[in-house]
C-alpha cells in the first residue's frame, strides 16, 4: 500500500492529457466542500428531542454552529501541516487520508448525534473531518498550478471551485435522507385539547397517568418543521429526527468517492512545461509577479505573508459567519413577513444557490485575476462588499414595515453577489501567494497561510451568533414588556415573572410571543442580523487597507537558486 501511495507512482507519462487532472480535484473538493450546507443540518440538530420544534433538552444553534466552526479550524491546522507534508509525498498519499477522515468523522458524529453527545460530534464532524477538509483541499491546489504554469488564476479556480460547489450537489443530498429518515412523532392534539403542565420552565402532559414532556408548535412554526404537520402538542422522544442516519450514510459516500478520485491523481515531470508556452521575462511579469522563489520558512518572516494573511482571514469572516446559519437567517429575515414564500424548501434551495453562486465565482474571478491583477481583484471585492453588507440592514427594515417580494430579490442578488466574491478570494488568493513566492513552494505556503480561515471559522459564527443572540434576548425583553400578563399566563402556563427561565428551555420564544403580542406589533425577526452586517463591513474595511499596502517581496528573501 505504500508503494501504491508514493509520489513516484503517480508521475505522468510523456503525453499525458493535463485536462484530465481537473476531474479528481473538482470530485474530492465538491465531497469537502459540502462543509458549506452545514446550516442544512442545523434544524434538525436542534430537534432531536422535539423532532418537530427544539425541546428543553436539545441542543442550541450556537452549540451546534460551533461544531461547522472546529471543523473549519481544523482544516487550517491541517492545511498548516500538509502543505509542506504535500510537497514530501505527493497528492495521492494526501488525498487518501483526507477521505479516510472526512468519511470516518461523519460516522463518528453519527454516534455523537445517536447518542445526543456533543462532544462526539466535535470530534467527529469537527476534529476528524475538520483534518480531511484541510488535507483534502490543499492536495490539488499546488498539484494544478504545475500542470497550468500559463493560467495559474484559472488553475486555483479549478482546484478549489469544486469545494464552492460541495454545498450545491449536497444540500439536496442531505435534505432527501434527512426526509428519508426522520418520523413525526406523537401528536396528542391542538393546545385547546390538551391539558398542560408547566414545571420549571418545561412543558407537561398527562397521558395514562404519566406525565411526559411534550412541545407546543405554533401556526408559525409549522413552517420550519422538516415535513410539515398540525400545529399542536407533540410528544417528546417520540419520533426521529432523522439526522443520524443522514450522517452515516453520507460519510460512506464521501469515503468511496475520495478514495477513487485520490487515486486518479497525476503529477507532471519535473522538467514538464505546456507546449509552446515559455517563461515569461521578467518585463512581461511586472508589479507583483516575481521571477524568483521565497522557501516555506522564508515566507513567514515577510510582511506580504501577514498581509496576506490578513486579507484571507477578514474576507473569510465576513462571510463564514453567514454561511453557518445562511438557511436559517433568511427564514428568520423574511419568513415572518412573507410566509407563502420563504418556507424551508426555499431556504433549502437558498443554501444551493450559495454554492452555487460560491462556486461559479472561484473559478470566473480568479481566472479574471489574470488579466486584471490579483491585487486589483481584492479591491473589487472589499469596496464592493462593503456597499453590500451596509445595504442588508436597510432592506431588513424595508420588508419589516412593507412586506414585499421586492425586498427578497434585493436580498437575494446581494448575497449571491457577496459569496461570488468570498468565493473567488479563496481561489485568487494561491495564485496571489504564487505571484508574491513564486510557484516551487506554493503548495506549503498555502497551507501555511489556510490558518488564516481557521480563525475566520472562529471569529466569524461567534461574531453571528453572539450578535444574534443578544438580538434575540432584547427583542423577547422588549416584547414581554407589550403583552398583557394574563395573556402571557394562558399562553405558556406560568407568569411572565418567570420569563427567563421559559426563555432558556426554550419555552418561550419570538414567534410564540408574536402570536398574543397588541395588532400591530412590528416582528422583529429580520432586524436580527443587522449588527452582524455592519461588522462584516467593517472588517472588510480593514483588509482591503491590508490590500491596497501590498509590495513585492524583497529581494533579501529570495532563493539564491532553485534545489535540484
Amino acid at each position: 500500500m505504500t508503494g501504491l501511495l508514493a509520489k513516484e507512482r503517480i508521475i505522468a507519462a510523456p503525453g499525458y492529457n493535463r485536462w484530465r487532472v481537473p476531474l479528481a480535484s473538482i470530485a474530492i473538493h465538491l465531497c469537502i466542500g459540502s462543509v458549506y450546507a452545514w446550516s442544512i443540518y442545523n434544524p434538525s440538530l436542534i430537534r432531536v428531542h422535539g423532532v418537530v420544534t427544539s425541546a428543553a433538552d436539545d441542543w442550541s444553534l450556537s452549540e451546534v454552529v460551533w461544531v461547522f466552526t472546529v471543523a473549519i479550524v481544523f482544516l487550517g491546522l491541517a492545511a498548516a501541516f500538509a502543505g509542506k507534508w504535500l510537497e514530501e509525498v505527493g497528492p495521492r498519499k494526501v488525498g487518501v487520508v483526507s477521505a479516510c477522515c472526512w468519511g470516518g468523522g461523519y460516522l463518528v458524529g453519527a454516534a455523537g448525534i445517536m447518542t445526543h453527545q456533543l462532544w462526539l460530534l466535535y470530534l467527529g464532524y469537527g476534529v476528524i473531518g475538520g483534518c480531511g477538509l484541510g488535507l483534502g483541499y490543499v492536495s490539488p491546489v499546488s498539484t494544478l498550478i504545475r500542470w497550468f504554469p500559463d493560467r495559474r488564476g484559472m488553475a486555483a479556480g479549478m482546484a478549489i471551485m469544486g469545494f464552492g460547489g460541495g454545498a450545491m450537489i449536497g444540500t439536496p443530498i442531505k435534505e432527501y435522507f434527512i426526509r428519508l429518515f426522520y418520523q413525526a412523532p406523537e401528536y396528542l392534539g391542538t393546545q385547546d385539547q390538551v391539558q398542560l403542565i408547566t414545571q420549571a420552565g418545561r412543558r407537561f402532559a398527562d397521558i395514562a397517568g404519566e406525565l411526559r414532556e411534550v412541545v407546543v408548535v405554533g401556526a408559525t412554526e409549522v413552517r420550519d418543521m422538516t415535513i410539515a404537520g398540525p400545529e399542536g402538542v407533540y410528544v417528546v422522544d417520540t419520533g426521529a429526527a432523522g439526522v443520524a442516519e443522514a450522517f452515516l450514510v453520507i460519510g460512506l459516500i464521501y469515503l468511496v468517492v475520495m478514495l477513487i478520485a485520490a487515486f486518479s491523481y497525476r503529477l507532471p515531470a519535473p522538467d514538464w512545461k505546456p507546449e509552446g508556452w515559455e517563461e515569461p521575462t521578467v518585463a512581461e511579469r511586472g508589479g507583483l509577479i516575481t521571477a524568483h522563489d521565497v522557501d516555506i520558512d522564508q515566507a513567514l518572516k515577510t510582511p506580504q505573508f501577514y498581509q496576506l494573511w490578513i486579507v484571507l482571514c477578514l474576507n473569510v469572516t465576513a462571510g463564514i459567519g453567514v454561511l453557518g446559519v445562511a438557511r436559517t437567517m433568511i427564514t428568520e429575515i423574511f419568513g415572518s413577513s412573507l410566509p407563502q414564500v420563504v418556507d424551508t424548501a426555499f431556504a433549502a434551495t437558498y443554501v444551493v444557490m450559495i454554492s452555487a453562486f460560491n462556486m461559479v465565482g472561484r473559478f470566473i474571478w480568479a481566472s479574471a485575476s489574470d488579466y486584471i491583477g490579483r491585487r486589483n481583484t481584492y479591491w473589487v471585492f472589499f469596496v464592493l462588499g462593503i456597499l453590500l453588507y451596509l445595504s442588508i440592514p436597510w432592506t431588513a427594515q424595508q420588508v419589516s414595515v412593507s412586506p414585499s417580494v421586492v425586498w427578497l430579490v434585493y436580498f437575494y442578488a446581494a448575497t449571491m453577489i457577496i459569496f461570488t466574491m468570498y468565493g473567488g478570494g479563496f481561489a485568487t488568493i494561491p495564485a496571489y501567494l504564487a505571484d508574491i513566492f513564486g510557484t516551487r513552494y506554493v503548495g506549503g505556503i498555502h497551507g501555511r497561510l489556510l490558518t488564516a480561515w481557521s480563525t475566520a471559522g472562529v471569529l466569524g459564527p461567534l461574531a453571528i451568533t453572539s450578535l444574534r443572540q443578544n438580538s434575540v434576548t432584547t427583542a423577547i425583553n422588549e416584547l414581554a414588556t407589550s403583552i398583557d400578563a394574563n395573556d402571557f399566563q394562558a399562553q405558556f402556563g406560568a407568569p411572565i415573572t418567570q420569563l427567563d427561565e421559559l426563555v432558556a428551555q426554550n419555552t418561550v420564544t419570538i414567534a410564540r410571543l408574536m402570536e398574543i403580542a397588541p395588532p400591530g406589533t412590528t416582528d422583529p425577526t429580520s432586524s436580527l442580523y443587522n449588527s452582524t452586517m455592519i461588522l462584516m463591513a467593517l472588517l472588510l474595511g480593514i483588509a482591503l487597507v491590508s490590500n491596497a499596502l501590498m509590495k513585492p517581496v524583497d529581494p533579501r528573501h529570495h532563493m539564491q537558486k532553485n534545489p535540484a
